[in-house]
């Protein structure tokens, strides 16, 4: 989900070379023919035109996500027949893929990529086209908050095409009630619970510790609750350092979960569990963990192999409170942004932004629509139901911190947060050590600014 670079060196380099191969001269022509785009309402405004040609898209979306973004393209070739649309999954690669492809003067059409910070990093460099021409489309279909997400200097780069609620707690119904343990609420009683479960034979948590953006995840939730969003945001904007006594704080808390008796397979095992395979471990009939935090898209991944039911089989509940910190949601999603401009690609991306696709998405399950057209009814199930629908009613939603740092320290694969907290993972006691090395590696990074 998240992408991989084979040094730092790589990704400063190549992005660098993008700065000479975007097109700055599109905004011009963008605004031409904006004024009757962007009157477009739902599918049948954003489609009044048939166009042909073709569009190429690359995108981290990969086994079940993928079949899913396939029928949502399918919906859309419904309606422009004469549009071929190609989509590649690149994977955690993603971000590698889509420098080297700039670089090298070949970018797809359109890329989805699950962190703003590389919209904002790859829009800097000259290399993206301008989605103002769908800002009437997303006016009738999303809220402002989610619809500006992608905005870069006033205008939208971004789009967002995947949200998701990572405030989440799923856990598997036998086990939990083998070990006499029922939904909780704050903290303290989630403690007591991973300590019940582990005392009844399961182990409690599941990690995807392969995929370094689930630490991320879990510590972000942790940070807002406790630190809360003033400092979230400071953080997220390198306002204050990772070596704050705030982060060093919500690193203990962290750290005092995530020891080997706790985890499936352990600290050394977790490491080598990829996200897919931490759900399996929780989503069976054998679990070989209780629980697993992480976002509304869990179900998603594992679709086609769950021989669970939602509520008897597994359930969720949201990610406990910390102190007065009720009704935070630390949410997240994919966003797509555009390389090329032409009249497909236009026919696209509004027909992505619309209700009506992202209502196929929702009936698949594993997905929370940005668009606020899309029914609740549209879901699968009242879980998801639920889930999805927290993210409008939050007390306070803050975007996934590490999809708004530069790329190369909040969202590369090897390095960064997500290598870092890795390390972390394998010796949770040393919060200190770790927030030293993190804001070693923040301040390198927003010193290049990428």
């Amino acid at each position: 989900m998240k992408g991989k670079l084979i040094g730092a060196l790589a990704l400063v380099a190549l992005l660098a070379v993008v700065a000479g191969c975007g097109s700055k001269s599109a905004s011009k022509s963008q605004s031409t023919s904006a004024s009757s785009s962007s009157s477009a309402s739902g599918v049948a405004g954003a489609q009044k035109t048939k166009v042909s040609g073709t569009v190429e898209i690359d995108g981290v979306w990969t086994g079940d996500e993928e079949k899913a973004f396939n029928a949502v393209l399918a919906g859309f070739k419904k309606l422009q027949p004469n549009v071929k649309v190609t989509y590649k999954s690149t994977g955690d690669n993603t971000p590698t893929v889509l420098a080297t492809a700039v670089a090298g003067g070949n970018p797809p059409d359109l890329a989805s990529v699950s962190q703003p910070g590389l919209v904002t990093d790859f829009q800097k460099k000259g290399a993206l086209k301008s989605l103002d021409f769908a800002k009437g489309v997303l006016g009738k279909n999303y809220a402002p908050d989610l619809a500006n997400i992608g905005k870069v200097n006033g205008h939208i780069y971004g789009l967002l095409i995947k949200g998701a609620n990572k405030s989440t707690v799923w856990y598997n119904v036998s086990s939990f009630k083998n070990a006499g343990v029922s939904q909780v609420k704050t903290w303290p009683q989630f403690v007591k619970a991973i300590n019940t479960v582990k005392a009844s034979g399961t182990t409690p948590l599941s990690v995807g510790g392969a995929d370094g953006w689930t630490l991320t995840d879990l510590f972000e939730n942790i940070y807002l609750r406790q630190a809360g969003p003033a400092k979230y945001d400071a953080l997220s904007k390198h306002k204050i350092k990772w070596t704050d006594p705030s982060v060093v704080k919500s690193l203990q808390t962290m750290g005092s979960i995530l020891t080997s008796g706790n985890v499936a397979g352990g600290t050394s095992g977790a490491l080598q569990t990829d996200f897919p395979t931490s759900v399996s471990n929780v989503f069976s009939s054998k679990p070989k963990a209780a629980m697993i935090a992480e976002g509304d898209f869990v179900p998603g991944v594992v679709a086609s192999k769950n021989p669970l039911k939602p509520v008897s089989g597994y359930n969720v509940f949201p990610f406990p409170s910390i102190g007065a910190a009720q009704g935070f949601v630390e949410g997240g999603g994919d966003m797509l942004m555009a390389f090329k401009d032409t009249p497909a690609v236009r026919a696209l991306v509004q027909y992505l932004a619309t209700g009506a696709a992202q209502t196929i998405w929702a009936k698949r399950g594993g997905y929370t629509a940005p668009a606020k057209t899309v029914p609740l009814s549209a879901y699968p199930d009242a879980i998801t139901r639920t889930v999805a629908g927290a993210v409008g009613k939050a007390k306070v939603f803050r975007f996934d911190l590490s999809d708004l740092q530069p790329a190369s320290f909040g969202g590369t694969v090897g390095q960064g947060e997500f290598k870092l907290f890795q390390d972390f993972l394998k010796n949770p006691s040393n919060a200190k050590g770790i927030a030293k090395q993190l804001e070693a590696a923040a301040a390198k990074a927003y010193k290049a600014g990428k």
